[in-house]
């Protein structure tokens, strides 16, 4: 993140007053934080520090005054570079003493009374300044979030002319109150129960491997059968974010601008993004090159809905970031890597029209419609998913026999408990990985290598499909507590591999 240090130098007997406010780059942060990203350009910003110094009653000197912001080869935009810009006028006019400033980081937007408003990206500015050893002068509204970076003070400020009282000395900065801060950010709302699901035994096991391994997913069924419902209840079945977790999540969803009241986020983030959503607002990019709903997910779940309605392009771009993790998003005025660890897991229908399997609903192109639809789906993708679940619809019968299945909190504690093996286990975070500290971590039985070995004959399976499906066995394995990856472990996951189309009514 850019942090602007004001440094401010005042000539006599010439035209101009040049003020330097220098921007640098903080050294060993994520590449993705090095971006401005507010909504309004930096032209702007004289307009603003102009009306704000005269709503105090101080207009500009009767001369040019030059602002350069350093280094120049950096696009700058954004409305947080004015709360600096207008401390380093101050410094010039002798407002306020220039050594004040000296080894202060500043940023806010600054209204046209004077008052300093919310900006984007406060938490790894804070971040960054605690790393290169300053202190943060920040809008008071915005004091809760930047207090999560240790190492620093703040001076949080509500109007420009409380920061000209704290230089001159006459009145301090409220400091921000440690007890004010609450990790129970946004995303901890009361989340929806999987025991409300009746039946649909199959797919509550799916879902349940899925969390437990941090598997991609895919559901196919009919309309109406249960799949966005399902998908809709993965987030109770997650574990809580980690400290280190929680701060990548909060601070990419911070340079969004989504970060409300300064909480961090303590829960993994669930995305949804319509199917109508573009290339750049999946992966990242636009004209300031934002974070995507990828990266929103960070340490989530993203759940597409009617994947193949999704744009060819825009579904392409995940291939990359699903196996590395990481969005890079290149532009000509901005290279920016935004981190992407997610969880995909997508829903569609068998054809178009919805109803492949039912002969009475089935439109007459079946199976073509079917195989055409399912086209859209390249093989690159499907290949990364570990998971393809057939969600059968549920008869109105069964859903008034059948009882309540299993709490989310119940399968939750089986997911935990799994995870947790799979720590004990190797520092792995079970993502595809070569080498022999990975393959001896799986601890195949020699039965279940064999069934293995032939399924990747049998069924043509890539390098990468071998790899997850040993994955998924390993998963199973862990929710049944079991050292050893037996055969019916390998063979309960070759059960939720992909099926081609054959015609209609079956997979």
């Amino acid at each position: 993140m850019m942090i602007a240090h004001c440094q401010s130098f005042a000539f006599s007997g010439i035209d101009a007053v040049p003020v330097d406010v220098q921007v640098q780059l903080a050294s060993g942060l994520p590449a993705f934080l090095l971006v401005g990203l507010a909504e309004r350009a930096v032209n702007e910003a004289r307009e603003r520090v102009r009306a704000a110094l005269a709503s105090m009653g101080l207009s500009l000197p009767p001369r040019r005054v030059l602002i350069n912001l350093a280094p120049a080869d950096i696009v700058k935009e954004g409305s947080h570079f004015d709360v600096p810009i207008a401390l380093a006028l101050l410094a010039a006019m002798d407002v306020i003493p220039a050594g004040a400033l000296d080894g202060v980081a500043a940023l806010g937007e600054l209204s046209l009374d004077g008052r300093l408003l919310a900006v984007n990206g406060v938490l790894p500015a804070a971040i960054a300044a605690s790393g290169a050893g300053q202190n943060l002068i920040c809008p008071a509204s915005q004091s809760r979030e930047a207090a999560w970076a240790s190492g620093l003070q703040i001076h949080p400020a509500d109007t420009l002319l409380e920061l000209i009282n704290f230089f001159r000395g006459a009145a301090p900065l409220p400091l921000p109150d440690p007890a004010e801060l609450d990790a129970s950010g946004p995303g901890n709302e009361r989340m929806l129960d999987l025991a409300d699901v009746r039946g649909m035994e199959l797919a509550r096991r799916g879902l349940e491997i899925a969390a437990a391994g941090e598997h991609n997913l895919l559901m196919i069924g009919p309309p109406g059968s249960g799949k966005s419902m399902l998908a809709a209840r993965m987030p109770a079945l997650l574990p809580d974010l980690s400290p280190i977790e929680a701060l990548e999540v909060s601070m990419v969803h911070s340079v969004a601008g989504m970060l409300k009241n300064g909480r961090l986020l303590r829960r993994p983030p669930y995305r949804e993004p319509h199917h109508g959503a573009s290339q750049a607002a999946l992966v990242g990019g636009g004209q300031r090159a934002r974070p995507g709903e990828m990266s929103l997910a960070h340490c989530g779940v993203l759940f597409l809905d009617e994947l193949p309605e999704f744009p060819r392009h825009a579904l392409e771009a995940l291939r990359q970031p699903m196996e590395t993790g990481r969005a890079t998003i290149a532009r000509a005025a901005a290279h920016v890597t935004y981190p992407a660890r997610f969880q995909l897991v997508a829903a569609m229908n068998p054809c178009r029209c919805g109803y492949l399997d039912d002969a009475g609903k089935a439109c007459t192109r079946a199976p073509r419609c079917g195989e055409t639809y399912q086209s859209r789906i390249s093989g690159p993708i499907l290949d990364r998913i570990d998971l393809v679940v057939h969600v059968a619809p549920v008869s109105p019968a069964e859903l008034a026999r059948a009882p309540r299945g299993e709490s989310s909190s119940t399968v939750a504690r089986r997911v935990a408990a799994a995870r947790q093996r799979r720590r004990d286990r190797t520092e792995s975070e079970n993502k595809p990985r070569s080498g022999d500290g990975y393959d001896a971590a799986i601890c195949l039985s020699p039965e279940a290598g064999d069934l293995a070995e032939k399924a990747m004959e049998r069924l043509g399976l890539s390098p990468r499909s071998y790899t997850r499906l040993i994955r998924v066995a390993r998963t199973i394995a862990d929710l049944a507590a079991a050292t050893e990856v037996a055969r019916e472990h390998v063979a309960e996951a070759l059960m939720f591999r992909h099926r081609p189309l054959r015609g209609a009514g079956g997979y």
